[in-house]
């Protein structure tokens, strides 16, 4: 897969304006990423471990101007902004019915909090229905074919419903939530500057409301989004509480998320296309 994905990175650089390292005896960015984001589609958990035994045996003539992994490590800072832009190149087109959800990324563990300094100013705790934690949250909306259609990376403590509206940007339909998105003023919002109608269920303290039954077939298959968020944490791990450099934390949550992008086969439910609205 590796022709594939760096053609792919190198086509996406420079329709973005980037401008491609290609220096003699030394790692072009498109081939940087192209690595970075091949560890998350490989079988290894430990990123020096992939290179040394991965990168510099298995795929020395793919990359002739390997360095040590000091110096690559060295450069992955420079990938974040690259990164970003060609995530954007990897999302998905609406289809009229999106999935939102997020989910906790946590940098370190509980008992380390007050000792933490890597992320002092960036992370915060927050609540899951599970636990505490300290990290960032992941905000995500999908489409039916198990695509991305946009993320927001905020701190622990953000509400799920503050960046909704930046969140749904640009797409139409309907959009089916869990209960931490029920807000009738969001909802009333959303239909009035974007025509998007957020569907969730109800708390048990809420009156009951009409819906119709597509709409209720909708949301109990809005488990394509919570098996999504599985394979980002355990397939392209988004998520561990090793990193050294905020950076370098981000640069691995975007690299698994491309790496999601790249994979053959997504989650993906059955939908008759032809009997949703237009656009």
């Amino acid at each position: 897969f590796l022709p594939a994905l760096r053609a792919a990175v190198e086509t996406a650089a420079r329709r973005s304006g980037l401008k491609l390292r290609n220096r003699a005896g030394s790692l072009s960015l498109s081939e940087i990423m192209t690595i970075l984001i091949g560890f998350h589609q490989s079988c290894y958990r430990n990123f020096k471990t992939y290179y040394q035994e991965k990168v510099q045996t298995e795929w020395a003539n793919d990359f002739p101007g390997l360095v040590s992994y000091p110096r690559f490590i060295d450069w992955v800072p420079s990938t974040l902004v690259p990164m970003c832009a060609y995530l954007r190149s990897c999302f998905g087109k609406c289809s009229a019915i999106s999935f939102m959800d997020s989910t906790s990324l946590k940098v370190c563990h509980n008992r380390r909090i007050s000792q933490h300094k890597v992320f002092e100013d960036l992370a915060a705790r927050g609540e899951t229905s599970v636990d505490w934690f300290f990290g960032f949250k992941l905000h995500l909306v999908v489409n039916d074919r198990g695509e991305l259609l946009n993320i927001i990376l905020t701190p622990g403590n953000t509400d799920d419903r503050t960046p909704v509206p930046k969140l749904l940007q640009h797409l139409f339909g309907k959009v089916f939530a869990d209960k931490g998105y029920v807000s009738q003023k969001l909802a009333k919002q959303l239909l009035k500057t974007a025509g998007i109608q957020l569907i969730t269920k109800l708390k048990r303290n809420m009156k009951q409301r009409l819906m119709s039954l597509s709409d209720r077939l909708m949301l109990r298959k809005r488990a394509i989004i919570k098996t999504i968020i599985d394979q980002l944490k355990n397939i392209s791990q988004i998520e561990h509480s090793r990193h050294r450099s905020p950076v370098n934390c981000f640069v691995n949550i975007l690299g698994g998320l491309i790496a999601y992008c790249h994979q053959p086969k997504k989650p993906a439910i059955s939908i008759d296309h032809n009997l949703l609205p237009a656009a």
